[in-house]
Parts: structure tokens; C-alpha cells; sequence
């Protein structure tokens, strides 16, 4: 039996990928093993978002060598598919395989397993040979299995598990792609065109999920503002949602990254609606520039986002309301970062995610030639995280005195020696609950004044709505 362990980085899609190769591979008889160095085939599922990332994906594949040189490396994932050449040349790799073809990679297991057996008669290998499809033999370099993703009409999804949040509130995976070209982004070029996973396919996912006992999950795509609209019949992603408010029993829906542009008053009327629907909104800003939004190829200026989160702090004035923010963009002056600082203290955002500027290949910004020293980023950088930071604390001694209804989530070691329990408010507030509970409860929670600065809660002496529920026996389980 063919044994294998999973290396994930990156975002919420790449780790959606990997969920669903994992799925697949199982299907199919192979043994996944929680240690890398006992397994005879490790798949690394890259991320290539920034120049760090490649460097993390670089490194991790160096280890994996050192501490077990007989196993066979299989590297896919974003990193994958932009630069092949390079991954094929590192240590151990036995095959770079892109997002174009990641869902031949059970086919390739398989005969790598067999292989292992004879060797192979030549240094080429047919495509053919590893595709259930009937197609011209095709010839390439044995080891690198990469084409025009642009071609790429399947959509890898399964429910992601693991790790502390994930293995209580799975994140399923609805659309990947963008057709949008951002000047600093090179997901397009390495995930393909958008597409979506059919509405019925959704639901059912989900109603597995709910019947298995999660009370919480989460939406993501890559734009996920996009869902539907490369089906036909189009379909709305609001329309998606009110079909799996009807259509299931999920508790707590969390919609993860979505469009500034894509977040429309009906939009935000159906989260006012219901409280199944998390009263979270994370919308990349990139820059509060419009000089500097127009630059990346942005479809929106600054008074436009302004509306938006306006729009959502007056329907739902106690929303988490997040950003992604670059610092550093070609061309980006002090000037243009002080109105960036400026926009973002206005608005009432409760936490930001930060990101240095990364010089992306075959993106249109790494050919300007204005770049932006690197100490100048990483000052911008810090200054940012720091007003992110205040920010957050002031949200948090906003909610003193609310009971919110929170999650609780699954406990690390360092939380089980505290006595504390981990758990996450519908506005995405991670709080300490006082005591060692179960996982996936609903817990009702009083916030006190010194919540900032003292995180261990007490459960507020209230009745619960719900009766807390047990994760199932069960395919998801």
C-alpha cells in the first residue's frame, strides 16, 4: 500500500486543493501518513503569492530530502505551475506537476508506486499514461508535467480539516480563478479563468457537513465575489447564499475574501437578515491611493471602498470588517502611503492583513522601474501592522459588555495546559473561553472591560440556544 503525507502552504485554496487530492488518493487505496519521513510519496502544494512563499516551498523541499532521501517528492500547487524548471532541479523531486494538471496526480501516484518496482525504460513519459482520458500521446521531459492552465475546466474542491480552527469549521471551496489582472498579482496566471462549483454540488457538500455535526463553515474562492457567473445558467454568489439558508441546516456561514465591488446593499440586507450568516467582511483595500489603485489596475477608487464599509458599519455596526493592504507598490510615495494610513484611520476596520510589496514574474508591475527600496517597505510595512494593531484593540474594547455566541474550537497542547478553550465570535473576535470544553459548542460569552488586555473569559451564565452538538461518525468526520 502506497503511503503518503501532504505539505500545504498558502491560502485557503491551495489548502482546498490539497484536502481534495488527499480525498482522492484515499479513494483510491493509498494510506496518508502524519509524518512526512515515513511516507513513500510526499506531494508539496505550493503557494507563489510572494517571494517568500517560493523560498518557504524551497526550503521545506530541501528538508524533506535530508531527513528521508528515498522518498519520492511530488511538487504541485501555484509555485508549480509559474516556475517548473526551478522546482525540478531541487533535490528529491521526482515530479513537478502544475495547477494544470493537479488532478492527474492520483493517476501519477499510482504509477509511480509502480515504477518503484522497474525502472523506467526511457527519460520520457506520455501524458497519456496517467490520464483516464483517451488523447494523443503526448511526450514532455520525464518529471515535469505542466500546461496552459487557461485549458484547466475542473475545480479541485473538498472540505478542508485540520489544524485548530479547521478542524472544528471546515472551509469549502466554491471557485478558483480570476479573470481580473491586477498588476501586482500572478494568481491569475497560475490558477487559470474563474469557475465555479455548480450550486448543487454546494449544497450538498454542505448538507453533508451539517448532518456530520459542524456548526460553522466557511466559503472561499479566489474571487469569490464571482461565483456563478462562468455557469449557465449564471448564478448569483447572493442567490447562492439564500439557497443554502433554504436548502440547509447550516448554523454559521462564513464567507472568507470577497470584492470590494462584489459587496452590494442586497449583499450586506441578507447578512443583516439572519444570524446564520457571520458578521464578517473581509474586502481587499491594497492601497487608499487612487493614484495608486489606478497604477495596480484596481477597478475601484477609494470613495467607492469609503461606501462600502460605511454601508456595512450602519446595517451592522458590530461587524468584523478586514482588509488586505501592500505596502511598498511601484511608484508608491510617502504622500501616497500617508493618505493610505489616513483612509484606513478614518474607518472603523478591526483588523488589517499586511503585505510587502513582492516582485512577481510576469506581472506587470515587475517591469516598472520606479520600485520602491526595500527598508522603505518594510518601514511601511510595520507602520501599517501597527495602526492594524490598534485598530483591532479598539475593536475589542468596543465589544466590552456585548454576550456574544461563540464557537468553541479545537485545543493545541499550550491551550490544554493553560485550561483554557480557544473560540471565535461571529465578528471574528478570537477569545479564551475559562476552562477545558469540548469543541464545537455553542458557548454564550459576556465580554468584560478588560477583554483586550485579559482574553480568559467566563461563559456567561445564560441559557443556550442550542444544545451543544458532537461531531458524527461520518465520511467528513
Amino acid at each position: 500500500m502506497t503511503t503518503f503525507y501532504i505539505e500545504q502552504f498558502g491560502c485557503r485554496a491551495t489548502h482546498a486543493d490539497g484536502a481534495a487530492l488527499e480525498r482522492q488518493l484515499l479513494e483510491r487505496g493509498c494510506k496518508s501518513t502524519r509524518d512526512a519521513s515515513a511516507a513513500d510519496i510526499v506531494v508539496v502544494n505550493t503557494c507563489t503569492v510572494t517571494a517568500s512563499a517560493d523560498a518557504q516551498a524551497r526550503d521545506a523541499i530541501r528538508k524533506l530530502h535530508a531527513a528521508n532521501p528515498s522518498v519520492r517528492v511530488i511538487v504541485t500547487g501555484c509555485y508549480a505551475q509559474r516556475a517548473p524548471e526551478e522546482l525540478i532541479q531541487l533535490p528529491g523531486v521526482a515530479w513537478v506537476v502544475g495547477n494544470s494538471h493537479k488532478p492527474q496526480i492520483p493517476n501519477l501516484v499510482e504509477t509511480i508506486s509502480v515504477q518503484t518496482e522497474r525502472e523506467p525504460s526511457s527519460g520520457f513519459f506520455p501524458i497519456a499514461a496517467i490520464s483516464r482520458d483517451s488523447q494523443p500521446e503526448i511526450r514532455q521531459p520525464a518529471g515535469l508535467l505542466v500546461g496552459d492552465i487557461f485549458d484547466q475546466e475542473t475545480l479541485l474542491s473538498s472540505p478542508v480539516f485540520g489544524g485548530e480552527e479547521n478542524h472544528t469549521r471546515p472551509t469549502l471551496k466554491i471557485q478558483d480563478g480570476c479573470n481580473s489582472r491586477c498588476a501586482f498579482c500572478v494568481i491569475p496566471f497560475v490558477r487559470g479563468k474563474s469557475r465555479s462549483l455548480p450550486p448543487d454540488i454546494v449544497i450538498l457538500e454542505l448538507q453533508r457537513l451539517s448532518a456530520a455535526g459542524y456548526r460553522e463553515i466557511v466559503l472561499s474562492g479566489i474571487n469569490l465575489g464571482a461565483y456563478g457567473r462562468d455557469l449557465s445558467p449564471r448564478v448569483e454568489f447572493e442567490d447562492l447564499l439564500r439557497r443554502i439558508l433554504d436548502e440547509t441546516t447550516v448554523e454559521r456561514l462564513r464567507v472568507s475574501s470577497i470584492e470590494p465591488m462584489d459587496v452590494t446593499q442586497d449583499l450586506i440586507e441578507l447578512f443583516a437578515s439572519t444570524d446564520r450568516l457571520a458578521q464578517h467582511f473581509h474586502m481587499p483595500l491594497q492601497s487608499g491611493s487612487d493614484r495608486i489603485l489606478a497604477a495596480m489596475h484596481r477597478w475601484y477608487r477609494v470613495e467607492h471602498y469609503a461606501r462600502r464599509v460605511e454601508l456595512i458599519h450602519e446595517r451592522l455596526p458590530h461587524a468584523a470588517i478586514g482588509a488586505d493592504v501592500i505596502a511598498g507598490f511601484p511608484g508608491e510615495t510617502e504622500d501616497d502611503h500617508a493618505a493610505t494610513l489616513a483612509f484606513i484611520e478614518a474607518l472603523p476596520f478591526t483588523y488589517l492583513h499586511v503585505f510587502s510589496y513582492s516582485r512577481r514574474p510576469g506581472t506587470k508591475a515587475v517591469s516598472l522601474s520606479n520600485q520602491v527600496p526595500g527598508h522603505v517597505i518594510k518601514r511601511r510595512a510595520r507602520e501599517l501592522r501597527a495602526l492594524g494593531e490598534r485598530k483591532a484593540a479598539a475593536f475589542r474594547r468596543s465589544q466590552a459588555g456585548r454576550v456574544l455566541r461563540v464557537l468553541t474550537l479545537h485545543r493545541n497542547d499550550e491551550d490544554s495546559q493553560k485550561l483554557v478553550t480557544p473560540a471565535l465570535s461571529s465578528n471574528f473576535l478570537h477569545l479564551k473561553v475559562e476552562g477545558i470544553l469540548d469543541s464545537n459548542q455553542w458557548t454564550d460569552l459576556r465580554i468584560s472591560a478588560d477583554a483586550p488586555e485579559s482574553p480568559h473569559l467566563r461563559p456567561a451564565p445564560l441559557t443556550p440556544r442550542k444544545s451543544p452538538a458532537q461531531v458524527l461518525d461520518s465520511p467528513y468526520a
